[in-house]
C-alpha cells in the first residue's frame, strides 16, 4: 500500500492522542536501522495533545513524544510536532489509530501519565537495547531459548519503538508485548491502524512495506 499526500493543515486537525508517527531518517545511524530491519522506517513516535492552557477556546497544540536526540538531550523527548515537521529530513508519515480500537481500548489516562513520567524522569535513550533489537535473526535458538540479540524488557532507558510499543501497552490498546523488542518497522506492522496511511513529508516513492499487516501479541514473549 502506498501512502496518501496529505498536507499537515489539513492533518492536524485529525490526529489524535495515540496516532504514531513514522520517519525515514537520512543519517548514518537511521540507514543502519533501515538497512537492519529491511524496510524504509528508522525512527518512530506517538502524538500527544495539549490544549492551550488558560483559553476558552478549543485550540491545542500536537505534541511529540519520542526518544531520540533533540534540544541537547539523548532520550525521551516532548516537542511541537509542527517544529519536527519543519526541521526533519526524510520521510514522515502519520499512521492513525484504529478508530474502533481507540473507542473500546484506549486508556488515555493511562497512556498519558506513564509516557509523561517518561519524559519527566528525563529516561536516556538506550542504543544496546535499539541495535539488539534489530538482530531478529539472532532472537530465537533451538529448545525456545533465546539468543544474544533478544532483549528482556527494561524501561530503565527507552530507544523509540520501545517507548511508543510499551506506551500503547499501558493504554491498553495492544495486549502484553515485550516493547524492548519492538522495531520502527515492527510497531508500523501492528494491525492497530486505519486502512489507510498518509505521507506528510519525503519521497512519495517510498512506502511502509507490511503496513498493518501483523498482530502485536506476535512480540508477547
Amino acid at each position: 500500500m502506498t501512502a496518501i499526500t496529505i498536507e499537515y493543515q489539513e492533518a492536524r486537525k485529525r490526529m489524535m492522542p495515540g496516532d504514531v508517527i513514522a520517519f525515514g531518517g537520512k543519517g548514518h545511524f537511521s540507514e543502519i536501522i533501515k538497512f537492519a530491519t529491511l524496510s524504509a522506517v528508522s525512527h518512530v513516535g506517538v502524538i500527544l495533545q495539549t490544549k492551550v492552557t488558560d483559553d476558552d477556546s478549543d485550540r491545542f497544540f500536537n505534541q511529540i513524544i519520542e526518544s531520540t536526540s533533540l534540544n541537547g538531550f539523548n532520550g525521551v523527548n516532548i516537542s511541537r510536532f509542527s517544529d519536527r515537521l519543519n526541521n526533519y529530513e526524510g520521510e514522515i508519515w502519520w499512521l492513525p489509530l484504529n478508530r474502533q480500537l481507540r473507542e473500546q481500548r484506549f486508556d488515555s489516562k493511562a497512556f498519558y501519565e506513564f509516557l509523561f513520567n517518561q519524559a519527566r524522569e528525563r529516561k536516556g535513550y538506550d542504543m544496546p537495547q535499539a541495535i539488539k533489537s534489530a538482530l531478529d535473526v539472532l532472537d530465537q535458538l533451538p529448545f525456545d531459548t533465546h539468543g544474544p540479540g533478544y532483549n528482556r524488557e527494561d524501561f530503565s532507558k527507552f530507544f523509540c519503538s520501545e517507548l511508543v510499543a510499551a506506551g500503547l501497552e499501558k493504554a491498553g490498546t495492544v495486549g502484553t508485548v515485550n516493547a524492548s523488542e519492538v522495531t520502527p518497522i515492527d510497531l508500523c506492522r501492528w494491525n492497530i491502524y486505519e486502512t489507510e496511511y498518509f505521507r506528510l513529508k519525503g519521497d512519495p516513492e517510498k512506502r511502509i512495506s507490511k503496513y498493518n499487516t501483523l498482530q502485536p501479541s506476535d512480540w508477547n514473549v
